[in-house]
């Protein structure tokens, strides 16, 4: 039996934010989204999140940006972008047309900063809802917002008071406890939370002696961090009553369905982009045959049910 997506009930709820699938791709990883029309059909995808903007032009880091690991990425780009006002100039119009979700990534240095740009987005149509990027750790004061749960509720609270679009809050893997700044999030009324982005990292040239990174250090992507995404989405589903994306690492099906099981409602689709640019394509064929294998008839029937070995 051939398993086609009408087969299945694929769509997910994200608090007040509903995708037709759970697939969608990372930040950072689609720039625009135009770069990829011609290779991946943008009106299957179940959400496009773009390159993160910020109120002003940002040139980023000095290179190297990027540096090759085992089984992974570490880019140190620096959130390098031509601001709001270009964004909303040259690249909303051609986004808001999309049948997919828009979703767009805001990252600023002061909860004001947050504020402004999901005030002045919401002045458009065409945006389904804002990930709210607390956790670069590539910037100064990048990670302030989603390292503090205090803060990350304050930031997320200011955006939800002035701005009516749904709010996702992006978490960083560095810190103590993910779970107390998932609960952070949820307090200030967050969507939902992604979980996760990079892990801090760094390679060097030993000949040279000096890191190979401008910045010295970066963001790690890729299949070597997966088991800690993977770890942070159980951890949250089981203690905070809050819808989860799943990014880490994620390149195929068997990928894909760990973390919905562990806990995920969707999933990101990140550093694969890069060396398989159809990969979510590939994932929206296979996953209905991945429910129907397992008896079940909708993704939503799945999310968080991983049973721990301990219970």
């Amino acid at each position: 039996m051939t398993e086609t997506l009408a087969d299945s009930n694929l769509q997910v709820q994200l608090g007040r934010l509903t995708l037709p699938n759970p697939i969608l791709v990372a930040s950072g990883t689609f720039g625009y989204a135009r770069e990829m029309e011609k290779i991946v059909d943008l009106s299957r995808l179940g959400g496009i999140v773009p390159k993160t903007i910020t109120t002003e032009m940002r040139v980023g880091n000095s290179p190297h940006r990027t540096v090759e690991t085992s089984s992974g990425l570490l880019n140190s780009i620096g959130l390098d972008n031509d601001g709001i006002e270009a964004f909303i100039s040259h690249h909303l119009p051609y986004l808001a047309q999309q049948p997919a979700p828009l979703i767009v990534s805001i990252a600023g240095s002061s909860a004001e900063d947050y504020i402004s740009l999901a005030s002045r987005l919401a002045e458009h149509g065409g945006i389904d809802a804002l990930e709210l990027n607390i956790s670069c750790p590539n910037v100064a004061h990048g990670v302030d917002f989603g390292s503090n749960p205090a803060l990350c509720e304050k930031v997320i609270k200011g955006v939800r008071d002035n701005c009516d679009l749904p709010v996702l809050a992006k978490l960083t893997p560095n810190v103590t406890s993910v779970i107390e700044i998932a609960e952070g999030a949820a307090k200030g009324g967050a969507d939902a939370v992604c979980l996760t982005n990079t892990l801090l990292g760094m390679a060097i040239d030993w000949k040279k002696r000096r890191p190979i990174l401008g910045n010295d250090m970066g963001g790690l992507s890729g299949p070597a961090i997966k088991p800690v995404s993977l770890r942070c989405v159980f951890q949250v589903a089981a203690a905070v009553d809050i819808p989860i994306v799943g990014i880490g690492g994620i390149a195929n099906l068997d990928d894909v369905m760990q973390f919905l099981v562990a806990g995920a409602s969707a999933v990101q689709i990140g550093t694969a982009n890069y060396y398989a640019p159809t990969i979510t394509m590939k994932l929206l064929d296979q996953l209905p045959g991945a429910l129907h294998e397992i008896g079940a008839s909708s993704v939503s029937e799945i999310v968080g049910t991983v049973k721990s070995n301990k219970s």
